[in-house]
């Protein structure tokens, strides 16, 4: 058995979505290959309504997924299925596009203002690129919790721990997404399958990985691991919260322009004509 090295740690930037929301970029800042199956991971947490009140109007996306997870804070959501409702603090949604959806995010602060939370976006394979769109939206209810004696908590969103079993299943990554909350001076340590994509960001305090030899790593950098047999992260003086996600790569080759992710350019060329035509939507409405 093999911990995973550290491959290497960045710092996710700041940038501008939507109609002007402000947040940090961790993954989709170079080759969309670099971390197959994943394609991009922001960061939107702020204490100020101006940063995130513009929110992300009517948007089409096709042939991939997106996961938001909601920490503080809610986000209004509706898309072209019918589906309408709100995330609240510990809530998933995982939108799978599939052949084609338009739908719109409104992030929405708590009383202090406060709204934080991520966006993970899986490409799909070429089989399911136009398959039917599917929503889920996970409560936090409904997300197991795993801990030790120790103080270590483990959100299972998706994947195995300890023989916990996540709340999100059957999807095309067959990703893992935990969030852990390890102690002062713990160290946690994780199976992972050999081959996967497998990588850390930290929002809350700070950590060692891989050997525990290194810097430590803080709030906002992502560290992303070599291939191994494990994980391992040992908290810092004041602990540390990070999300650990992994999943099997694709090794297909990626157009992708905006909220769409196809294959090839002829397949991103016609999406976007379709939009034109107003053809884009392949999957009727609930009821119609």
């Amino acid at each position: 058995m093999s911990t995973r090295r550290i491959r290497k740690i960045v710092e996710s930037q700041p940038t501008v979505e939507g109609a002007g929301v402000r947040l940090h970029r961790a993954i989709g800042l170079g080759q969309p290959e670099e971390y197959d199956p994943f394609l991009l991971l922001d960061d939107f947490r702020s204490d100020r309504p101006s940063d995130y009140s513009a929110g992300f109007p009517w948007h089409p996306h096709r042939g991939m997924e997106t996961i938001t997870y909601v920490l503080a804070g809610r986000a209004e959501h509706q898309d072209s299925l019918g589906n309408r409702g709100v995330i609240g603090p510990g809530d998933v949604q995982w939108m799978s596009a599939g052949s084609g959806i338009v739908h719109q995010e409104m992030p929405k602060g708590d009383a202090r203002g406060a709204m934080y939370g991520f966006q993970l976006w899986t490409n799909l394979p070429a089989s399911q690129k136009m398959a039917d769109p599917k929503y889920r939206g996970v409560l936090a209810s409904e997300i197991p919790q795993v801990s030790d004696d120790g103080g270590t908590l483990v959100r299972v969103i998706a994947g195995n721990v300890n023989g916990v079993e996540g709340a999100v299943r059957d999807v095309a990554a067959k990703p893992e997404y935990l969030d852990i909350s390890l102690p002062a001076g713990r160290t946690f340590v994780h199976p992972t399958t050999r081959g996967h994509t497998v990588f850390a960001y930290v929002f809350e305090g700070a950590g060692r990985f891989g050997d525990e030899g290194g810097a430590p790593v803080g709030n906002r950098h992502l560290v992303s691991f070599a291939d191994g047999d494990t994980v391992s992260a040992h908290g810092n003086s004041h602990g540390v919260r990070f999300l650990l996600v992994s999943g099997k790569p694709l090794g297909e080759p990626i157009a992708w322009r905006g909220p769409i992710v196809m294959n090839t350019q002829a397949e991103l060329r016609l999406a976007f004509e379709e939009l034109d035509r107003g053809t884009f939507i392949k999957h009727a409405p609930a009821g119609k």
